[in-house]
């Protein structure tokens, strides 16, 4: 297939980009990196496949009519949006211009160039402060508590309005927590890592109760990989493991890993964050044949492993 893959430089994108290369897919990758952190860790991240792949630094909100002209892609798969709850308290118009501006784009770009298929890359935080658990998408979700959450529901939403006007086989995944190698380094599991393993404070915001789904990157790119091959219409799949985490036991599972005791520095619960996510992964067994392998202790092995070895 002829596949375009946004944000294909980053963490969950250069994973899924070494995949569809090593199973014969032509890829096209679209990201702009940006400066949310620093750009040299995605310039690491396609060193491994920028021979094989065609790279452009282009933004999702330009003008990409050429490339879809030349190319004419069977698919897309759009995971490139300015991520993380709290920077998006901060930047909020930032948010909505990348995250629905640059998604409404692509989506009309896969309108005028006939693309058949379109997979978005959507997050657990549009469950908001969820009462019921596990979080299943039948949930009804008009509460998100950040701008982050809420570009993402939009988005899900403009996918829809492309499949029933257009016809175009949509699906909308549901990411929980992912973590593995190459992860952001804003996120919890590579900061914890990398400060106990400096000596310096790990900063926990609240009592450490917030409990998350973490995923491990092999088995998001087993739930992605599995929707190229089906036609689903229009689907909205939570991808999780399906068992959540305290973060207190996460900073002791860190700890007992890498061997050595965390300095823990206590702040205030965070705007935006939720008490909780927690996937409900029965549609995405039934219809994906999605199947989580990786738990946490083998998940943080890994990652520890990984970062001390290359980061």
């Amino acid at each position: 297939m002829n596949i375009l893959v946004t944000g294909g430089a980053g963490f969950i994108g250069s994973h899924l980009v070494e995949k569809l290369s090593q199973r014969g897919d032509a890829v096209t990758v679209v990201d702009d990196f940006n400066d949310f952190y620093n750009p040299t860790f995605k310039r690491n991240n396609v060193r491994g496949f920028a021979k094989q792949v065609e790279v452009l630094e282009m933004d999702i909100g330009a003008d990409l009519r050429p490339t879809f002209d030349a190319r004419r892609f069977d698919l897309i798969i759009h995971l490139a949006a300015r991520a993380g709850v709290r920077p998006s308290l901060e930047q909020p118009q930032l948010y909505t211009r990348t995250n629905i501006v640059g998604t409404q784009n692509l989506l009309e770009l896969a309108r005028e160039f006939s693309v058949k298929k379109f997979v978005f890359a959507s997050s657990s935080s549009v469950y908001g402060v969820n009462q019921k658990v596990p979080f299943s998408e039948d949930d009804p979700i008009f509460k998100p508590i950040s701008p982050y959450a809420a570009t993402k529901l939009a988005g899900e939403a403009l996918c829809h309005v492309y499949h029933h006007l257009y016809g175009i086989d949509m699906v909308c995944l549901r990411f929980f927590t992912v973590y593995g190698p190459r992860q952001r380094p804003d996120l919890a599991i590579r900061k914890f890592t990398q400060a106990i393993l400096a000596g310096e404070p790990v900063t926990v915001f609240g009592d450490g109760s917030t409990r998350r789904d973490y995923t491990y990157i092999d088995d998001i790119l087993q739930g992605i990989l599995a929707c190229l091959e089906r036609s689903l219409g229009y689907e909205i799949i939570n991808l999780g493991e399906s068992r959540t985490v305290e973060l207190r036991e996460l900073v002791q599972l860190l700890e007992k890993t890498i061997g050595k005791k965390a300095k823990i520095r206590s702040l205030p619960t965070q705007p935006g964050d939720v008490p909780i996510t927690y996937a409900d992964i029965s549609k995405a067994k039934r219809l994906l044949g999605y199947q989580p392998k990786i738990g946490i202790e083998a998940g943080v092995q890994k990652f520890v492993d990984w970062f001390q070895r290359e980061a």
